[in-house]
């Protein structure tokens, strides 16, 4: 019988899970389920949060539909998830084991992601400078717990741990008693030193943070340890990773040569090459700058990560059909990107002018959309599609040019993501950007990365 990596993707969108065969790294089985786990924001903080137990149900519906047979004869598991983000738990009644073979959500908060907006630039200006290459920014796990300790010092006293969302399954997989994190994780928090592999625990300590609070570091690749019990028919006592961040295991699955390229739109969109083994990233953070070092497992990813994606898209389709619905028309959301798509397709060249950027961008937060070169012509949902997704194209390629790929020794484009796999005008718009090679990897890519990680790790000893 073979043996099989479970690997586990807790994205912002929907939850992946893959299962893959130890020897032959083939994908035995895969699932994808949406979390729909969005909470509207009535603070007016621009807040972004997501409801916990609604994420961990969608992950038990994900796993329950996986070939329990082949469940059986998982050898390791691995997780991997949203970065930046914050959830915060009680250690020691996190969750609810009592429903036969899976675990269900308790005593957490809501999970607080990347995308929260509460950290207004005038808090994060007066919070001190971290000892690491890289900037802080709202959504950033620290920032958003000082953040609370400013303003709602209360809400932090009832919990003991804290974590991303990834963090959290595999501490509730392991039955751990806190948290432990990677260097991929604890950077996207922030107030993280990635060459010592250390917490700014001095600066944080200074700025009134709950160090109790701080994760432990552990490295990636490394196990957080084994499953406290049976899990959807995987046995009890099988070793679990600590989890890793998305965009790594993203960029492990389909970067296959050190000058690949990886570009991944999916809610988010990430530009990436590799960095040689011997770099080190600058002492102190360049807020300004469009690109960041990213810690990888024996080195660094030079990383152009935008705030806007496959969410810009989405917000046009919400937009469309909220305005839809004021006319009185009904149309669901996967119709309408089905048709826009149509549309975008038949229109082939736009000279409309689309900069897509919503949510800003955290080296440039004031810098929003705007759309010129607006003309009679130019009006129907055909150009504005096509507008759009050349936007997003040209937003993250000006935070990274090709001649900068070039120089660095990139000889082709990597393309992966959900909203690159589901999107041919995207596609179409990445191959007329690049004077490079473009090819396609898989759309469960974080899933298939964390878990061929895993697998190679297995291979190695």
């Amino acid at each position: 019988m073979s043996a099989y990596i479970l690997g586990v993707d807790v994205g912002t969108t929907s939850v992946k899970a893959v299962l893959l065969e130890t020897g032959s790294r083939l994908v035995a089985a895969t699932q994808a389920l949406p979390t729909t786990s969005d909470i509207i924001d009535h603070s007016g903080l621009k807040a972004k949060e997501q409801d916990t137990g609604r994420i961990i149900d969608t992950l038990n519906r994900c796993m329950g539909l996986l070939p329990r047979d082949k469940l059986q004869h998982v050898r390791s598991i691995g997780v991997s998830g949203q970065m930046h983000g914050v959830l915060f738990w009680k250690a020691k009644s996190g969750c609810d084991w009592s429903k036969r073979d899976f675990f269900t959500a308790r005593d957490t908060s809501q999970l607080i992601t990347w995308q929260d907006g509460r950290c207004s630039s005038d808090f994060l200006s007066s919070l001190a400078k971290p000892d690491s290459h890289l900037s802080v920014a709202t959504g950033f796990g620290c920032v958003t717990i000082l953040w609370f300790m400013r303003h709602r010092p209360e809400f932090l006293e009832e919990y003991t741990a804290a974590g991303t969302i990834q963090d959290y399954v595999v501490s509730m997989l392991c039955g751990l008693d806190g948290c432990v994190m990677t260097p991929q994780n604890a950077a996207s928090w922030g107030f993280f030193n990635t060459s010592t592999n250390q917490w700014n625990i001095d600066i944080l300590k200074g700025a009134g943070f709950p160090l109790h609070l701080l994760p432990r570091c552990v490295p990636s690749g490394g196990l957080a340890g084994q499953t406290c019990s049976d899990w959807h028919g995987i046995p009890a006592g099988t070793p679990v990773g600590a989890a890793l961040g998305d965009f790594q295991c993203s960029v492990y699955s389909c970067m296959s040569a050190r000058t690949d390229a990886v570009l991944n739109i999916s809610t988010s969109a990430q530009l990436t090459f590799a960095m040689p083994g011997d770099f080190k990233p600058p002492d102190s953070p360049q807020p300004a700058c469009s690109i960041s070092y990213f810690p990888y497992y024996d080195s660094y990813l030079a990383v152009a990560a935008s705030l806007n994606g496959g969410n810009v898209l989405a917000t046009f389709v919400g937009m469309l059909t909220a305005w839809m619905k004021e006319l009185g028309v009904e149309l669901s959301d996967s119709c309408l990107y089905e048709k826009l798509i149509g549309c975008a397709l038949r229109q082939e060249t736009t000279d409309l002018r689309v900069s897509p950027t919503i949510l800003g961008e955290r080296h440039d937060p004031l810098s929003l959309a705007q759309v010129t070169n607006i003309s009679t012509t130019n009006l129907s949902l055909g150009h504005v599609t096509r507008a759009l997704c050349r936007g997003i194209i040209d937003n993250i390629t000006s935070m990274m040019p090709a001649e900068l790929l070039q120089q660095a020794g990139v000889s082709r484009i990597v393309g992966s993501g959900s909203a690159i796999a589901r999107n041919e005008v995207l596609r179409q718009e990445v191959e007329k950007a690049f004077p490079l090679p473009v090819v396609y990897g898989q759309d469960a890519d974080s899933a298939v990365g964390v878990a061929m990680v895993l697998c190679d790790l297995m291979n190695e000893s």
